[in-house]
């Protein structure tokens, strides 16, 4: 890999805005090599916030759990849980770049492609101790409708867990309530209970504006995550 700085990553960042899923896909398959560098150099913590709220609310033996991680990119998230313990791990993501990075972990048993929210979740339902998303939850990525089927393939009991990311834009502030309704709507529904859920400062710094030095105190993005428990 060559060597990359800052300026490279906005710019892979900056230059993802097609919302045509097709479009994105095909993007992040060309930039699947680097994303994992370009995504540390913007200081991207999601995925480490994530599994340690999700590490710290389970309380199952991790090396028996099976894993659902969608949205699984290069198998960063699925690093990280391995780190803790978690051994059995199923991905599914739209860009067959991200699979092939994802295959060179070594750490899955399965690796499916599907741009969700065009494509249904191909996840066996009602099997997965632990289904979790990070960072594709947004508008132009994975839209509101696929945390039903979050939902669906979690085992009676087992987790979800779910991170957000608050960028400064309406769109963003858009989907924000619609997802914290449907959330709130399916607690009413009796399908989950919220385990727990926490604000996750400095998410990532801001990949789609340039800051001045004095103003990279207000460069930083934030995010929430959120778990919750199927009902049994």
């Amino acid at each position: 890999m060559s060597f990359r700085t800052e300026d490279d990553a906005r710019v892979n960042f900056q230059m993802c805005k097609s919302s045509d899923p097709k479009d994105r896909v095909q993007f992040y398959d060309i930039w699947a090599e680097t994303y994992e560098k370009d995504s540390s150099l913007m200081n991207y913590k999601a995925p480490h916030l994530s599994v340690k709220f999700l590490s710290e609310n389970f309380s199952g033996n991790p090396e028996q759990a099976l894993v659902l991680d969608v949205a699984c990119g290069s198998g960063w998230v699925a690093k990280l849980m391995h780190e803790l313990g978690f051994r059995h791990f199923v991905g599914v993501d739209g860009s067959i770049g991200m699979l092939e990075q994802a295959q060179k972990t070594g750490l899955y048993l399965d690796l499916k492609p599907a741009i969700l929210g065009p494509e249904p979740l191909p996840a066996q339902p009602g099997v997965f101790d632990v289904v979790i998303i990070v960072g594709a939850l947004r508008h132009g990525f994975v839209p509101v409708s696929i945390i039903r089927e979050l939902h669906a393939a979690a085992k009676p009991g087992g987790l979800i867990c779910m991170s957000r990311v608050d960028p400064k834009c309406d769109s963003g502030d858009e989907y924000k309530v619609n997802m914290e309704r449907e959330l709130q709507l399916m607690e009413e529904e009796d399908l989950w209970s919220l385990v727990a859920t926490r604000e996750m400062k400095n998410y990532i710094r801001d990949p789609y504006r340039n800051y001045s030095e004095e103003e990279q105190k207000k460069s930083y993005l934030h995010g929430t995550v959120y778990l919750y428990k199927k009902a049994m």
